[in-house]
């Protein structure tokens, strides 16, 4: 239950920024060192990531606690619901830039590149249509073809919005059951979204010929699937934590909103593939 206070929340001070900072170094410092051949930079890289996932764990963990212990009021929760919307809006503009990109080399570049005075003085016998890997790439390849597994996936997402609705609606009427199983079934889904995917890549790696080195169409395919695969795995691992919290007892009808961030969260994730789905698959 929401604290009657009027006080607003100040938690004690906290060693998890240091140790967020020290993981951030450490994931720079090895990815621009792995990337550059030095052998020891993986290894820096996923000690890192080792301590942000602690990091993220244990603060996590700390704010469920004073939640439920009913340290918040009605202000610190509409601050949470703000942050929120703000790390969303964020996610729409990261979202937003890529298909920008990929607007403007179907819509602007690559028709520029087949002109005629491209064709005639830089790239002669280039053929400006869509999907192509660019002038100056002899590779070939096949394009990854909307009505199969990008199809089932986006039933598959679509269901799992129905399904994390049907366990709020549960957990609204105090129907502990089915936001248990609604949640059970979401994250069931998101598990068979990310092993469709996996062997979606693969199948575009070994039979298509189709990787991220595949000039403009295969850099834009991976970057825009590959990010949003990334969001639904990070969106799984939080529904699965918001599930262990409601089996432990956790949210009540009129205060839930790590159940609701998460919701957002998965929400917007379906959205994005909705558009992946129109304009990197379909058309």
């Amino acid at each position: 239950m929401l604290s009657q206070s009027t006080r607003y929340y100040v938690p004690q001070p906290s060693t998890y920024p240091i140790f967020g900072s020290f993981a951030l170094l450490l994931m720079a410092l090895g990815a621009a060192s792995w990337f550059n051949g030095v052998g020891w930079g993986k290894y820096v890289t996923f000690t890192g990531m080792a301590v942000l996932f602690y990091m993220i764990a244990g603060w996590f963990s700390t704010v469920a606690h004073e939640s439920e212990r009913g340290e918040y009021n009605k202000q610190v929760d509409g601050s949470f619901r703000w942050g929120m919307g703000w790390f969303i809006f964020s996610e729409v503009m990261f979202f937003g830039a890529f298909f920008g990109a990929l607007f403007y080399m179907r819509v602007l570049s690559v028709p520029d590149l087949g002109g005629l005075e491209s064709q005639q003085l830089i790239w002669p016998g280039f053929k400006p249509a869509w999907p192509t890997a660019g002038p100056g790439i002899a590779e070939s390849f096949t394009p990854m073809a909307a009505w199969g597994l990008p199809a089932l996936n986006t039933l598959i997402l679509l269901t799992s919005g129905a399904t994390v609705t049907w366990a709020h609606w549960g957990l609204l009427k105090n129907n502990r059951s089915q936001l248990i199983w609604g949640l059970a079934l979401t994250v069931l889904l998101g598990v068979m979204f990310i092993t469709f995917q996996a062997i979606e890549y693969s199948h575009a790696y070994s039979e298509l010929n189709l990787k991220l080195t595949t000039g403009a169409y295969g850099s834009t395919f991976f970057m825009l699937t590959g990010f949003h695969g990334f969001h639904v795995t990070i969106g799984t691992i939080m529904l699965i934590v918001i599930l262990f919290r409601s089996v432990a007892g956790h949210f009540k009808p009129e205060h839930h909103f790590g159940f609701e961030g998460v919701a957002w969260y998965w929400h917007f994730v379906d959205v994005v593939w909705l558009g992946l789905f129109i304009f990197v698959y379909w058309l």
